[in-house]
């Protein structure tokens, strides 16, 4: 669900995050100048993201989303048809591509003991396919008037991820308003999209991927909120811990 922007900072000011949160945008028009694969192209969305949270607007598309686990994490649908991704993920092997090419995996990630299980896995992802033509991400306080935000991401230290996960429960006194799934880097934002179209949403903690762990620094874990939980949450801070004396002396040791 998308909804009316908030022009408030408190959160990350709070917070006192390192890198710009990231606004996910649904949209038909393609931004100016923004970062890009190219079209049938092979890349990794998680590496786009981190791009986004230090300045860079980026973009993809059902053609430009990198790889499979790609296009299925930002929303375009089950990207993995055709796709040996359940042996990738486990045992490994060489598999054909539906292009007639031979994909080589060795012996492969071995996430998951066998194909079967992780076909299970495969299986049970929240597919969805966005309604636009689209994925924008971009810092969040560069998002315009006339933009409107799905989703927020962030990267976030352990103390910082401690702070979010309470305040996901500070009006609820909700026991579970995190969940963590494992999945690719970039699918945080596929369970956040799932998030989305419930009454009372959770927080996504993610970026699990061994894979792709090295694309950010290793003190940092992803948080992925739809825009309505965001919102509540800075709502929240005012009268939160995060004016206490606690979280100060937190703060105080980074």
């Amino acid at each position: 669900m998308i909804q009316e922007k908030s022009m408030s900072n408190r959160l990350p000011e709070a917070l006192d995050l390192k890198y710009t949160p990231i606004a996910v945008i649904l949209t038909d028009t393609k931004p100016e100048r923004a970062a890009q694969f190219k079209e049938g192209g092979w890349g990794c969305a998680a590496a786009m993201l981190k791009a986004a949270t230090r300045g860079r607007t980026v973009v993809f598309d059902r053609k430009t989303s990198g790889c499979p686990g790609g296009g299925t994490g930002l929303g375009f649908g089950n990207c993995y048809t055709g796709f040996p991704i359940d042996r990738l993920l486990s045992t490994g092997g060489k598999a054909e591509l539906p292009d007639g090419g031979v994909f080589d995996m060795g012996e492969g990630e071995r996430f998951f003991d066998s194909p079967e299980a992780a076909a299970r896995w495969a299986d049970a992802l929240p597919y969805r396919e966005v309604p636009t033509e689209y994925i924008v991400c971009k810092p969040l306080d560069q998002v315009a008037d006339d933009e409107d935000i799905s989703l927020v991401m962030m990267l976030v230290n352990p103390d910082q991820l401690s702070a979010l996960v309470t305040l996901a429960g500070f009006r609820r006194g909700a026991i579970n308003a995190t969940v963590s799934p494992w999945g690719a880097a970039c699918q945080s934002i596929l369970f956040a999209h799932a998030e989305s179209e419930k009454e009372h949403p959770s927080g996504v903690i993610g970026f699990f991927d061994i894979s792709q762990r090295g694309k950010i620094d290793r003190e940092f874990i992803s948080y992925t909120v739809p825009y309505s939980m965001y919102q509540e949450m800075e709502s929240s801070v005012d009268d939160s811990f995060l004016r206490a004396p606690m979280w100060q002396k937190l703060r105080d040791r980074w």
